[in-house]
Formats: C-alpha cells, structure tokens, sequence
C-alpha cells in the first residue's frame, strides 16, 4: 500500500519560477548559469549541468532576481546576490543536476507568500 501523505518540512511557501541564476565560488572567476526551480527567504533550488555542478557543502555566491508582486498585480523584477552554501544535490539526468542552497543572509521578503496569482506569471 502506498502511502499518499508527505511531511512537508519547509518552513515557508516556494515561489516557483525559472528565470536564470548565475553562480560560482566567488564573482572574481567564472561564473555558471543554472536554471532557478524554486526559492524561499532563505535558499532556493537550481538545476544546472552535471559539468559544472558545485559539491555538497560547498560555499557559493549566486546573483538571480526575483518578481515582486504589488497589490494590483503588477511586478517589479528586484536582483539580489546572496553567498550561501550547498546543502542538497541531487541527479536529475545524466548532464543536469538540481541543486539546493541555503543562504546565508535570508532575503527581506518571502517570495512564495505573495498572491496567489504569483505562479501564473512566474511561469511565463
């Protein structure tokens, strides 16, 4: 019998979206460009491929940027760079991995609490 409950641990709501996110030990080298899955105050996941993956507990910093949304439903796009460290990797084909990092300085909103009309526009 399959059991159909899952304990959600996350503290907070995801906003879900896929704009690029670029990273790398530090911004004086190169940096990768992954794809943003989800993100909170406090991390975010990323796909990128397997070539370029950081290792499990590895230190990064990471530039994205994040739809704000107003009351009337419009947006603002507002970037950030946030150092954090890898806390999960995980394989999701031979050349892309998805990545979780958790931040070390949590953003000054929480991007999944915003209005329910977030995910159609974060999609797009």
């Amino acid at each position: 019998m399959e059991n159909t409950e899952t304990t959600e641990r996350r503290r907070e709501t995801r906003l879900r979206y896929h704009w690029p996110i670029w990273f790398g030990s530090d911004f004086k080298g190169v940096l990768n460009q992954g794809q943003m899955v989800d993100i909170s105050s406090g991390g975010a996941s990323f796909t990128c491929y397997a070539d370029n993956c950081p290792t499990h507990g590895q230190s990064i910093t990471a530039r994205f940027s994040v739809p704000k949304y107003e009351e009337d439903e419009s947006f603002d796009i507002e970037s950030y760079v946030r150092s954090g460290q890898i806390c999960r990797i995980d394989q999701i084909s031979p050349f892309v991995k998805k990545i979780a990092i958790q931040f070390s300085d949590a953003l000054p909103f929480q991007p999944g609490q915003q209005k329910t009309k977030v995910a159609e526009y974060a999609t797009c």
